[in-house]
């Protein structure tokens, strides 16, 4: 056991930072890295939400330092009056005197109009949420690639509210979505903000991707992965956000001047999920049978079954598969349910007669050998390589 430092050498530290998310939870990992190989620190934290200006909490308490996710003027007031050092977590910036680390709005911005322009769109939008000021900064700066990009080309806008009851804001956003030119990325300001549009697209009959391509920020797993389709989404660096955090109110907390301003930290990746996996298409007869295709991937389906939906000849499908995407109808359907494998053999642990078995492939052996022609290895070892979570 390591011996324990005097209560006069130890830091008490307030952590206003929520855990009701995954990028809060994220700089939290962050500080507690940071702290791994430091002088000891007594953490104080109390469950809040983003939003909460109740406070309370902290009174009583005589602390040497906070770190805190600033994000309303009550929040910025009553931290204030603590009288110690305080380093912010979000861009809101209504704090100035404190320095401020966090995620990069303008990078972000900046991979979110080239993620979509990649994929052909030249329509771009943005759904925002007004009561968070890095909503704010992320519409400004999406705005501004937007322009940067198209020659003058604007960015359509949609303030997400939480006035009303959430059928009001559901059809707000449903009119919205009928509103834009098709096809469009939509990049949303945070995951919740995702799937409440993916959510609208469904109300709305909108094929997704085909006709709305939607991104999201913060990479929460849980909620990307709940979504139909799964939503593509911006992983900011939230842990080395928060180690950065921790590293300078330490210092500031002996005695260091630090300076109040803005430490951006990049983001890590863009991890792209079905939500954006398209190129543009005009042709809705193309559209039709995609989304088709996309809702049948677990099942047997052949071509054949793609052309009666659409009522075409499978040439003339072809031709207009081609066209547009520059593979047959049939070509799309195998890259599709070979999709579909690579995701169960990495998210789950089930073994290939299962999985084959779930997406209707006659025998195992089938579907191993279409996956090694189509991806290039055997599926044991896309599951080893790729990080799943057993081998073969």
């Amino acid at each position: 056991m390591s011996p324990q430092l005097p209560l006069s050498l130890t830091k008490h530290v307030a952590l206003v930072v929520e855990t009701s998310n995954a990028y809060a939870r994220g700089l939290l990992v962050g500080v507690r890295k940071y702290l791994a190989t430091r002088p000891a620190w007594s953490i104080y934290i109390g469950e809040h939400s983003r939003q909460d200006t109740d406070l309370s909490w902290l009174e009583g308490w005589h602390g040497d330092g906070v770190i805190a996710r600033i994000e309303n003027e009550q929040t910025a007031l009553q931290v204030r009056k603590l009288g110690v050092p305080v380093v912010d977590l979000s861009s809101a910036r209504l704090a100035l005197e404190f320095p401020c680390v966090e995620t990069d709005d303008e990078m972000m911005a900046r991979w979110a109009v080239r993620h979509f322009a990649e994929r052909g769109i030249d329509n771009f939008a943005y759904c925002g949420d007004s009561r968070f000021g890095w909503s704010i900064n992320r519409q400004e700066h999406f705005s501004h690639q937007v322009r940067a990009h198209g020659q003058g080309r604007l960015a359509h806008l949609f303030e997400l509210s939480d006035s009303g009851t959430a059928a009001d804001s559901r059809r707000a956003l449903v009119d919205w979505l009928h509103s834009l030119p098709k096809p469009v990325g939509i990049w949303a300001c945070y995951d919740i903000a995702g799937q409440e549009l993916l959510e609208a697209c469904k109300v709305a009959n909108l094929a997704v991707p085909y006709s709305v391509a939607v991104l999201g920020v913060d990479n929460d797993e849980l909620i990307c992965n709940l979504t139909s389709p799964p939503m593509s989404s911006i992983q900011p660096d939230a842990t080395s956000t928060g180690y950065l955090a921790a590293q300078l109110l330490d210092s500031m907390m002996v005695g260091a001047v630090v300076d109040p301003e803005l430490y951006p930290i990049p983001p890590l990746r863009i991890e792209p999920r079905l939500s954006s996996d398209v190129l543009s298409v005009d042709d809705p007869l193309v559209v039709k049978a995609l989304r088709w295709i996309r809702e049948h991937a677990d099942e047997s389906i052949r071509v054949d079954d793609v052309t009666r939906q659409v009522n075409l000849s499978r040439r003339s499908l072809d031709y207009r598969f081609v066209g547009a995407l520059g593979r047959t109808v049939h070509d799309e359907i195998t890259r599709v349910r070979m999709s579909r494998v690579a995701e169960l053999l990495l998210h789950t642990d089930w073994p290939l007669t299962r999985i084959a078995e779930r997406l209707g492939f006659r025998q195992s052996e089938y579907m191993g050998v279409a996956f090694r022609r189509h991806v290039g290895r055997s599926p044991g070892e896309f599951r080893q390589l790729n990080g799943g979570t057993r081998s073969l």
